[in-house]
């Protein structure tokens, strides 16, 4: 039966995934079969510490994500849980020797969302890491699994990928950041005057971020490259679009890219891949 208990609770962090991201529901299927439930567990772990201290407003934050840190680093250590979600995260993390410094990390910057309302540089690039890098070093212990070279040779690509990823979401949500939790993550950007040169600075920024991931794609076993490429070019793609748009609109309008265009990349990073000519765009 322990079987079956642990095969449900990896379909409740699938079912976590497809109902909170499609681009990244998109990315994981495109993995090879056995990577796909770690990196649902991986997800659905992040995502349920994440909607604690971003949506669960009138309830004390602070109390539950210290319960649920709390229970996740009991279940690592007695390897089960009762709650669906930790325990196939404590599985991932025991069968991959996820280090525990990097779930401390996460912890850390989800414990900042509870405090910090305006970030400094340092605050900043430490909130990014625990919030973003440390999830793409997870992944990467399962696509390397057990392999410490390819892991080592990866490491940084992957810290400046999920970067990437997390300051374009940060563009895109400036103004449910500011308005809705009074968040405002960019160091010496004031969200009331934003303007162009602000928003050119960051980009400069992720642009420089996205040289130096695209090229630990390019040398991630096979087995991985294709979803993690998908993902790279939903948010290349996402990129694109809020480069062309003026300050003002990004400060007022949650950027999208259509499930029509997810298709599109979907169908074109398949192609490229199979023909061995990725590329940044």
């Amino acid at each position: 039966m322990m079987e079956l208990y642990n095969t449900t609770c990896f379909e409740c962090s699938k079912l976590i995934t497809h109902r909170y991201s499609t681009s990244f529901s998109l990315g994981i299927k495109a993995f090879a079969e056995p990577m796909r439930d770690p990196i649902y567990a991986i997800y659905g772990f992040v995502r349920y510490a994440d909607e604690i201290v971003d949506t669960f407003h009138g309830y004390d934050k602070e109390t539950l994500i210290a319960d649920f840190k709390s229970q996740t680093f009991t279940a690592i250590q007695n390897q089960i849980s009762l709650n669906p979600v930790i325990h196939c995260f404590q599985a991932v993390v025991n069968r991959y020797q996820i280090p525990i410094e990097l779930i401390d990390a996460f912890f850390i910057s989800m414990e900042m969302d509870l405090t910090e309302q305006v970030y400094d540089q340092a605050a900043y690039e430490k909130y990014i890491y625990g919030s973003a890098e440390v999830i793409g070093l997870m992944c990467l212990m399962v696509f390397c699994n057990g392999d410490k070279i390819k892991y080592s040779e990866l490491k940084p690509a992957a810290c400046k990928l999920g970067a990437a990823f997390q300051k374009i979401n940060f563009l895109r949500d400036i103004k449910s950041d500011y308005e809705e939790r009074g968040r405002t993550y960019f160091p010496n950007i004031d969200f009331l005057n934003f303007n162009n040169q602000d928003k050119m600075n960051i980009e400069q920024d992720i642009r420089a971020d996205f040289e130096e991931g695209f090229k630990g794609i390019m040398l991630l076993p096979v087995s991985s490259r294709l979803g993690v490429y998908i993902a790279y070019q939903y948010y290349i793609a996402l990129f694109e679009k809020i480069k062309k748009l003026d300050a003002s609109v990004i400060a007022n309008k949650r950027i999208r890219i259509s499930d029509t265009h997810k298709f599109g990349l979907l169908l074109s990073s398949v192609i490229k891949t199979k023909l061995n000519i990725l590329s940044r765009s």
